[in-house]
This record gives structure tokens, sequence and C-alpha cells, in this order.
């Protein structure tokens, strides 16, 4: 059974997971830092974050039109909290059809 963590828990271990695999870790003192501009990703280590934090949430993949809309380490933190509540609300639903 999975796990089942806080919003506060998910944004931190976002932020552990973008700092571990961040070029440029120094600027995630900024409150809000632009993972190319600020921690310098590149496509390669981009997609390194984008599978560690699928495998870390069992998420699915994420689609190209969410992807380009990720700008922040906020916005990836936005993008999971809100596919966990997606998920929770898709068993929730499930559970209750039964």
């Amino acid at each position: 059974m999975k796990q089942t963590h806080s919003e506060a828990d998910v944004r931190k271990l976002i932020r552990e997971l973008v700092r571990e695999l961040a070029p440029n870790p120094e600027t995630l003192l900024l409150d809000n830092p632009r993972l190319v501009d600020d921690l310098l990703y590149n496509s390669l280590t981009l997609l390194e974050l984008a599978f560690t934090i699928e495998d870390e949430f069992h998420l699915p993949p994420i689609d190209r039109a969410a992807a380009q809309h990720i700008v922040t380490a906020r916005d990836i933190e936005d993008y999971v909290v809100l596919q966990l509540e997606s998920i929770q609300q898709g068993a929730l639903a499930t559970a209750a059809a039964s």
C-alpha cells in the first residue's frame, strides 16, 4: 500500500530531490528558483528529475503540455500535489462505487 504524505511533506521531499539533482544547488536558497536559469538544469538533468519524482510518488509520466508549464521548483511542487490529489480522489471514487 502506498504511503500518503501531507502536502508539506510532499513539498519538502520535492525540494530535497531538486537540490540533490541540481547542477547548481546553492541557488535553492532563493524562494522559488527557476530550474534552468537558477539551478542550471539541462534537458538530461530535467529528465532525471522527472523520472525520480515519478518513481518517488508513483506518478504516471508527465505529458509534454504539463511539462512546458513547469519552470520553477514551486511549479514542480504544485504539479505533484495536484497529481496526488487527483489520484487520491480517483481511488476514493472507485472505493465508493464498489
